[in-house]
């Protein structure tokens, strides 16, 4: 298939820039192709030239420091696999108040060794109800409450010039009710109404009902929607006024594409691409993670790669193991459809890990993963500003004698604080009677038992909490990958009770863990003896850490050793210049490890502690305590 001619379209541009677009074009034309037939076979080249062509036009307005920018990212196409990187994630008003006292706080970012900033939702939502701002009324504003596209392009600089990567949402599968797309659709403009699924009776809704899950069964039961305006039934698979969209349509696909250029020539430098596993519809499945979707996203990719290749994509995709690896890319997708995709399974495993103190289900669960493509990331994470699923597999709880159905109920109750001498506080979320799922929220330090312990007065207990939060992110930081801090986890922030009192929150409990930034409570990090101080301090060292070891470099692969004390997690890496061995204690009890379990030299040492040499006898690991023994090749 001909490469179109974009020349006339670059005409004016330096030559040297019009080369770089043309080789461009040319390196990710057979990529843009692949994944156009895989999703619209019979309109592939007439898509594959009308999209070269939105990535010229963009190309044609991105900023000269942005071209600059992508240059060095293909000299280090590795980037964002780099030990050094590490994620934050925060809501801009509840981090700053506006995008510029976000800037305002980018020393604070700076000081913890952030290089990754993910602001939650900012483009402009439907007012009121919103879906904490996922339901994006338009694309192309900002919220008015946290500034204009001018203050959202001066903060990408300004996070640029101190080595942090801008990250946004664009919410791929739907736009709210308010949307002048949904609008245009609703008056009767037949172009519109093709961006939507929308049926003049309930014969298809109900056929398509008959495969379908209900996602938020307690306040949107149900797939579709009945529109008065429109006479229409209206796919919305998350709440009324969110409109799934078609992605059936060309027309769509040429939106986005545009829109993901423009967001990327504001700086933005990498976007989770929300409920993204929703976004192909077949009759009789249950239609999420439709192959379609994979070839969908490496089109989208191949066309930021061309116009802004500094962007990277990141799969908001909390599927099950089998079904994850294909958002990194699979088969002929391999490398070519996400750079990063949430690690799912690992923070469930974490989580079950403490309750239960046995690491043989998450050794099973996580050693089906298979390797991902080396060019790609898993973004590694302890909380988010979701609910907590519990997705554990019912083979892999059987395979250790375990009920799935039990322990999925185990561990909502002993999250929720009913459990027998537990002590998280969290709370349950949209709870389905018909299949027993219980989502938990709740903060970090809540769930963990800091705030049980500081309610109680409980030094030894606050003392094994805070033991145990240090563990857990260690776990994610050692895991590899791109490690996410949640706002407020370096501080211990607890459960914000409050968020009941705002009535645009009030039946939404996730926002407990959503809390405001309390400033003058993080100024109680230089303050020695303070909860703040030694939870702030211990994840910075361990950052530090990370960041010097070669061995934590995303493009290696962790390998799980089996267990041989059910107490102990055990995980290998092994890079070309070093080795590293990671174990954890996930009880409040000492253990003991055969010395054979490391399979390092005597001459190795912890990286943590610096202590040196391993030696020959026993390893005595304490509560919760974590080593990281490292060996250079």
């Amino acid at each position: 298939m001909t490469i179109p001619d974009v020349a006339p379209l670059l005409d004016g541009e330096p030559l040297h820039d019009q080369v770089v677009f043309q080789t461009r074009l040319q390196r990710y034309w057979p990529d843009l192709i692949t994944g156009l037939t895989g999703a619209y076979p019979d309109q592939a080249p007439e898509m594959a030239r009308r999209l070269a062509m939105i990535a010229a036009e963009n190309f044609r307005q991105r900023p000269a420091d942005l071209r600059l920018l992508d240059l060095r990212r293909h000299a280090d196409p590795q980037w964002f696999q780099h030990q050094q990187m590490l994620g934050y994630a925060t809501y801009a008003d509840r981090f700053g108040g506006t995008l510029r006292g976000v800037a305002e706080k980018v020393d604070y970012l700076s000081e913890l060794g952030v290089t990754y900033l993910h602001l939650m939702p900012l483009l402009r939502p439907r007012p009121g109800q919103n879906d904490g701002g996922y339901a994006v009324m338009d694309y192309r504003a900002v919220r008015e409450d946290l500034g204009t596209v001018d203050d959202l392009r001066d903060l990408a600089t300004t996070l640029r010039g101190r080595g942090i990567s801008l990250t946004l949402d664009l919410v791929l599968n739907h736009v709210a009710y308010e949307h002048e797309w949904a609008v245009q659709a609703r008056s009767g403009d037949s172009y519109y109404r093709r961006y939507f699924h929308m049926f003049a009776d309930r014969e298809l809704p109900d056929a398509y009902e008959r495969s379908l899950p209900e996602v938020f069964p307690d306040f949107a039961p149900g797939s579709f929607t009945y529109d008065e305006e429109s006479h229409s039934w209206v796919w919305t698979t998350f709440n009324t006024w969110q409109w799934d969209l078609n992605w059936h349509n060309p027309d769509v696909l040429y939106e986005f594409a545009d829109l993901i250029c423009w967001l990327a020539n504001l700086g933005v430098e990498c976007l989770r691409l929300d409920a993204i596993a929703f976004l192909y519809k077949r009759m009789g499945t249950a239609c999420q993670n439709q192959p379609e979707v994979h070839a969908i996203t490496q089109a989208l990719r191949a066309v930021a790669r061309i116009a802004a290749p500094a962007l990277i994509f990141k799969a908001e995709a909390i599927v099950g193991p089998s079904d994850l690896a294909p958002y990194l890319g699979v088969g002929k997708h391999a490398g070519k459809v996400s750079d990063v995709a949430y690690q799912n399974s690992l923070m469930v495993q974490i989580w079950s890990v403490l309750a239960a103190k046995d690491t043989r289900l998450f050794c099973t669960a996580m050693n089906r993963f298979p390797a991902k493509p080396v060019s790609t990331v898993w973004g590694t994470y302890l909380r988010c500003h979701d609910d907590i699923g519990w997705a554990i597999d019912d083979g892999d709880a059987a395979a250790v004698e375990l009920n799935g159905f039990e322990h999925r109920r185990f561990l909502s109750e002993f999250y929720a604080g009913l459990f027998p001498m537990s002590d998280a506080r969290g709370l349950v979320f949209q709870e389905n009677l018909e299949t027993g799922d219980r989502r938990i929220s709740g903060t970090a330090a809540s769930l963990i038992g800091i705030e049980s312990a500081l309610n109680g007065g409980d030094d030894a207990h606050l003392d094994l909490a805070v033991r145990r939060l240090l563990l857990a992110y260690r776990l994610v930081l050692g895991f590899g990958g791109l490690p996410l801090l949640y706002m407020g986890d370096e501080l211990a922030l607890r459960n914000d009770y409050g968020f009941a009192d705002d009535p645009t929150h009030a039946d939404d409990n996730r926002w407990v863990h959503r809390p405001e930034m309390p400033w003058d409570v993080a100024e109680r990090r230089h303050q020695p003896g303070t909860l703040e101080h030694r939870v702030w301090h211990g994840l910075r060292h361990a950052i530090t850490v990370r960041a010097a070891l070669p061995s934590l470099h995303a493009s290696v692969e962790a390998e799980i050793i089996d267990p041989v004390n059910p107490a102990v997690l055990v995980l290998l890496r092994r890079s070309a210049t070093q080795t590293m061995v990671g174990v954890y204690n996930v009880t409040p009890e000492v253990q003991s490890l055969p010395r054979w379990v490391v399979p390092l030299g005597n001459w190795a040492w912890d990286a943590l502690t610096e202590e040196t040499p391993l030696g020959d006898g026993p390893l005595r690991v304490e509560p919760y305590q974590v080593r990281w023994f490292v060996q250079e090749a």
